[in-house]
């Protein structure tokens, strides 16, 4: 049965005096192509929006609307974004902490606690706290990554007009089976992360077809126009 998590660790948080209690969570993080996305979310301890549950569980026209539900219901909530090329240069450790700033930094409010799923705890320049199984079991963590989730697609799904032979809008830059294949054919695009280590295995590849290729400035730009709005932080 699919886990249904709560506001346990909200609650907790607000009974020592925290009022403003985010949880964040990132997606994109095992992708090859676009950004990666972490999603910021200030639940409201009023009221519920019935159905929040991990992204991952969830089929995507069920994330597109409790996106719509969940805008409607939290206090604040924010995205922010690292582009490829800063995955590169920074790593995946350093680009989730630049992609969090910038997502709390459109927040709009301050945080008090920071909830974040896993482990490794890697906002450390907040009072913050890591859950293991935190999209499972954690209301606001949950919420914030369907948030995140809808919002990259939502991206991935845009850009894909420019970069056609990857079919972005189906596999949003995860390794899928057609993806692999354009990559085999025409090498990688502006969109791909080629510090990692797929990139050290494409054969000779031919050029990307004019009507789909696109310079790393007009694609970023392309990511402002699909999200554009005051809840983003782009790059």
């Amino acid at each position: 049965m699919t886990a249904r998590p709560s506001l346990t660790f909200e609650r907790q948080c607000w009974e020592a005096g925290e009022a403003t209690v985010v949880g964040v969570d990132e997606v994109g993080r095992g992708a090859w192509a676009g950004p990666l996305t972490v999603g910021a979310v200030v639940v409201s301890p009023h009221g519920r929006v019935n159905g929040i549950r991990d992204s991952k569980e969830l089929r995507p026209s069920v994330r597109e609307e409790l996106f719509d539900r969940i805008d409607g219901w939290a206090r604040a909530w924010s995205v922010g974004h690292a582009t490829p090329v800063e995955c590169d240069q920074l790593g995946m450790t350093d680009a989730l902490r630049l992609t969090t700033r910038r997502a709390l930094g459109v927040l709009g409010v301050d945080p008090d606690r920071v909830l974040l799923d896993g482990k490794f705890n890697f906002v450390d320049w907040r009072p913050s706290e890591a859950i293991v199984g935190g999209d499972r079991r954690c209301l606001s963590i949950a919420a914030a990554s369907i948030m995140a989730k809808v919002v990259r697609d939502r991206i991935m799904t845009v850009l894909a007009a420019d970069f056609p032979p990857y079919r972005f809008e189906s596999n949003k830059g995860y390794p899928a089976p057609v993806h692999r294949a354009a990559l085999a054919t025409h090498g990688p695009c502006a969109l791909h992360r080629l510090s990692w280590s797929f990139a050290d295995a494409l054969p000779n590849a031919e050029p990307v077809p004019r009507a789909a290729h696109c310079d790393t400035p007009t694609a970023l730009a392309t990511y402002a126009s699909a999200v554009a709005g005051p809840e983003t932080a782009l790059f």
